[in-house]
């Protein structure tokens, strides 16, 4: 299917024009932000810091930021996280014209962006599958990739010549215009909620059920933690990007703007090569041959005093840089059931900032002892180790499964209880002929993990000694209102390997399901006024 195909969806047209436009702005705010320290202090790990302070939050804030993205509508999120950056931009440019700035004061603005975007950018991602239908949702990720890239391709080059003719706060207040037409469009955007038959979780209890998920995902664990060895090892280049025009090249604000603008165009090309590239390459070989071509074009970076040489290499690393987010990214939203998508993608992106910003901070202090340009190679030789994590952490191969949950029958309730009853203990009874029992106790084995992930605890599965083709199924939820989210989850897929289990029944029998209250009069302390609850 055409790259373009999510453009033909009026909706997801509008908003992707208005946030080229918003990420057009963040990139003249990296720029002016990054060359502003340049000139307020020559220390390289301060200018490295600047890249840190716009990504720290997003390790730090994301998964409550996913949690709740989950939680409550998902545009409203997005307007508010949007004027948060718009204010934060406008005081920057406020404090840069009244002469005010600092190197810390710059480094505080900075993060109070950061952590807007992080408070975006999961509500942002997530509400992307609403935006168009879900055959074209690998489509519309990578255009969201390509509009960044644009941004970054013009960006630093708009930003270099702002900052050359206007300073530093011209770019800032640029950025803060920007981020206007994606907050009218977010405005105007009548997104039709879908309505929960359940109340919100708190919000300590929706970051929990997060983690919990991707505990129990071999696939979304991968993932994640191959994104944050990327970003880690491969950040050198954003984080010294000012200080390899300055040190290497000998340049100026334009050098750097271009430079950047390299970047944002190998980007491109690597998004729009992404779909081709999936076509002939296994995941793993993708993600491998992306860091090989990061490395190789870090060596280029540290050895070239040449401007023209630098910067097609740098060409051949946006799109090795790309491709590899573009992939981790597609892989993280194919595999989010809806309940969860947001709580994954703040996971994606906590990964990836942690990543960047402790690489960030790491290859400063390295620059700042050996020089950018050793600091590069030592880069690119932690770039090709990462393909080492082939053989122990393979990548996952992509699977196109229908993660919409699959909403369940009320349970039968003949007990008073309320929502806060419990624990609720759950047992599920089969009856399994001997002959299938390695077979069934292997079947369960992968409930596990389902029941872990949906909510459920201390799972266990027991087989009877007196009888020994009675199995039993066990594992509790905190509340009953616990139980009814943990039910709620099930994807077709996981409903699917129940019914695996399932298959394995002695004929004419069924499963039994048992559903208890643990401590029925609500405390240990036994009295005649206790409630049933």
């Amino acid at each position: 299917m055409s790259i373009a195909a999510p453009l033909r969806t009026p909706l997801f047209r509008r908003i992707w024009l208005a946030s080229l436009l918003s990420n057009l702005g963040f990139m003249v705010l990296s720029v002016g932000a990054a060359w502003a320290m340049t000139v307020l202090t020559p220390d390289a790990t301060m200018v490295a810091l600047v890249q840190t302070a716009m990504m720290l939050p997003m390790m730090l804030l994301s998964l409550v930021a996913g949690a709740v993205a989950d939680m409550y509508d998902r545009r409203k999120v997005t307007i508010a996280a949007l004027c948060m950056s718009l204010a934060a931009s406008a005081g920057l440019a406020l404090c840069g014209f009244s002469g005010l700035i600092t190197p810390w004061l710059l480094l505080g603005f900075c993060f109070l962006v950061g952590s807007a975007m992080a408070l975006f950018s999961p509500a942002w991602q997530a509400s992307v599958g609403e935006q168009v239908p879900r055959e074209v949702l690998a489509q519309a990720v990578a255009l969201n990739s390509i509009s960044f890239n644009i941004a970054r391709s013009f960006g630093p080059a708009l930003g270099g010549i702002i900052v050359s003719v206007g300073g530093g706060s011209s770019a800032f207040a640029t950025t803060a215009a920007c981020y206007l037409p994606l907050i009218a469009v977010m405005v105007l955007w009548r997104r039709i909620p879908v309505p929960s038959r359940l109340p919100p979780e708190r919000i300590d209890r929706a970051i929990n059920a997060g983690v919990r998920y991707v505990i129990h995902s071999p696939q979304i664990r991968t993932v994640l933690l191959r994104t944050f060895v990327m970003g880690m090892a491969g950040s050198s280049v954003h984080a010294l990007m000012p200080l390899i025009a300055r040190d290497i090249l000998h340049g100026n604000a334009k050098t750097f703007g271009l430079l950047l603008g390299s970047l944002g165009i190998g980007a491109i090309i690597g998004a729009l090569a992404i779909s081709r590239i999936r076509r002939h390459l296994s995941e793993e070989a993708i993600i491998s041959s992306a860091a090989v071509l990061m490395g190789a074009t870090f060596v280029v970076i540290a050895t070239s005093g040449s401007v023209v040489l630098t910067s097609f290499a740098l060409m051949c690393t946006g799109m090795g840089w790309m491709v590899a987010l573009t992939l981790f990214n597609v892989l993280v939203q194919t595999s989010a059931p809806r309940w969860v998508s947001g709580r994954l993608l703040a996971a994606f992106g906590t990964a990836i900032a942690g990543g960047v910003a402790i690489g960030s901070w790491m290859w400063g202090q390295v620059a700042q002892n050996h020089g950018v340009a050793n600091t590069m190679l030592i880069s690119a030789a932690a770039l090709a180790g990462t393909v080492l994590f082939a053989f122990i952490l393979r990548m996952p191969a992509m699977a196109e499964a229908d993660l919409e949950p699959v909403l369940p029958q009320d349970p039968e309730v003949n007990l008073a209880i309320t929502n806060r009853s419990g624990p609720i203990v759950i047992e599920l009874v089969y009856h399994v002929c001997a002959d299938d029992a390695r077979e069934f106790y292997d079947a369960m084995q992968k409930m596990r993990a389902i029941r872990h992930r949906n909510g459920g605890f201390a799972w266990s599965i027991s087989r009877n000694i007196r009888d020994p083709e009675i199995w039993v199924e066990r594992y509790q939820c905190p509340t009953w209102i616990d139980y009814l989210r943990q039910r709620s989850r099930s994807t077709p897929e996981e409903i699917r390997a129940h019914a695996r289990a399932r298959a394995l029944l002695k004929p004419g029998t069924d499963v039994e399901v048992r559903r208890l209250l643990e401590r029925p009069f609500g405390s240990v302390r036994w009295k005649e006024n206790a409630l049933d609850v």
